[in-house]
Formats: structure tokens, sequence, C-alpha cells
């Protein structure tokens, strides 16, 4: 099959581009809930570092990692560490080079000219819905297993709902005060629990995680800085990569 085959035989093999976008859609619901108050949260610690209304959404529109967004609001200063901010963001979203390379395998078949602007919309959140998913057509024994429009609309749907919402917390930020008093900051670690209960197979392929865990947390309590997210990376693949032949 070609390339230029791919998406039409996707779309006969699940009953349309439209009924695969509105199906990613109803699956990246639920994670919006979560999105929308660490969104608020980050908006208004952003304001709270100077930045205007304007200049929030362009800062999470052009760079859409809400974790090293936060890591570079806690270094903010008038005027900004560029480098140190940067070299920060590169750190804490170097988890992402991980995330990719799990997704390759389903996104191979595509042109580039699809796969730059999916992999721009690849956050924690659109990831893991995207390649849940695909695991589970995989298993199905569907091709291919990687539904394009699925993941665009995850992905699209979480991205608009970041920008929109970081910049509503910049605009109430003021009003609001210290958002965090209203427990807007407990919706980021309930998110990850949600997607990671999503992705559970059991214990056994879960050590990796465990592994991760522990490094990554005994890193945040002894090593300045945010390299608690690559130790914690790094420690993850070491450990799956070990326990691979294991049965």
């Amino acid at each position: 099959m070609s390339v230029s085959e791919i998406p039409l035989a996707e779309g006969r093999a699940t009953g349309g581009r439209g009924a695969e976008f509105r199906r990613g859609l109803a699956a990246s619901t639920p994670v919006l809930l979560g999105i929308i108050p660490y969104a608020l949260v980050l908006g208004a610690q952003a304001a709270q570092k100077g930045l205007s209304v304007a200049e929030v959404p362009l800062m999470t529109g052009l760079n859409f990692a809400g974790g090293s967004e936060f890591a570079a609001i806690q270094l903010w200063t008038s005027p900004p560490h560029v480098l140190l901010i940067a070299a920060i963001t590169l750190l804490v979203n170097s988890r992402h080079f991980l995330m990719g390379a799990a997704l390759a395998p389903f996104i191979r078949h595509l042109p580039k000219r699809q796969v730059f602007p999916a992999l721009f919309l690849m956050c924690d959140e659109s990831w893991a819905v995207g390649l849940a998913d695909a695991q589970r057509r995989a298993a199905a024994g569907m091709r291919p297993a990687f539904s394009l429009p699925f993941y665009l609309a995850a992905g699209l749907s979480v991205y608009l709902a970041w920008v929109a919402f970081t910049a509503c917390g910049a605009a109430l930020g003021p009003v609001l005060g210290d958002v965090e008093k209203y427990g807007f900051a407990m919706a980021f670690p309930a998110v990850f629990l949600v997607l990671l209960r999503g992705m559970w197979k059991g214990f056994a392929a879960a050590r990796p995680w465990l592994a991760s865990l522990v490094v990554a947390a005994l890193a945040y309590l002894l090593v300045p800085g945010a390299w608690y997210v690559a130790a914690g990376a790094v420690s993850g693949l070491a450990a799956a990569w070990f326990l691979a032949g294991e049965t």
C-alpha cells in the first residue's frame, strides 16, 4: 500500500475521518477537565511575574509543554535569565525524546507534512491518549494502528484549551490572587494518575515506571534544579531495557 492510500484505507476501516475526529474529541474530553484548572494556575503565575495577557498565550502556544512552562515561570526575573530558562526548558522537555520514540513505530508510514504537525501537538496528554488508542487498534488487528484524525482531534483540543485557559488565568490572576489556594494545582497529578491508569498493563510491565519514579524522587530531593526529569527518564529507559528479556 502506498502512503497516499493509507488515509483512505483508514477512513474506510473506521467509518470515516469525521467519525475518527469525533472519537478523538470524546476521548480527550475527560483530560480537558483536568487541564483547565492548572492552565489557569500557570496563567495566573505568569501574570504575577509580569507577563501580559497577550504574552502568556504566545508562550504557551509556541512552546506547548506545561512542565517546562511552569519551570520557566518559577525562574522568571526582570530581566530574565534567558540561557538558564532555555537550558531548564530543554532538560524538562527531554522526556519528549522517549515519547517520540514510543510513537515512532505507529507514525512511520505517514508523510512528513503530516508527521511534523502531529509531533508539534504531542504533549503528555495527547501522547498518552494517542498511543493507548494505537496500541488497542494494533491488538485488534486494525491497520494502520495509528489513527491520525483521532490523534489530531485529541491534540488540537488539548492545545486550544491550554492556550485559551492560560490566557484566562493571566486575565483573572490579578482578580483572584493566589489561585493555588483553591486547590487547582491538584489537577496536575490527578490527570497523570488517570493517564497512567489508562495505560496500566499489570505490575510486571509497570516496573520501569516504578524505577523511574524512585530515581526521579531521589534526584528531586537531593539534586538542585530540574535534573530529576532527565534522571527519571534515563532510569526508566534503562530499567525497560534490562527487563525486556524477562517474561
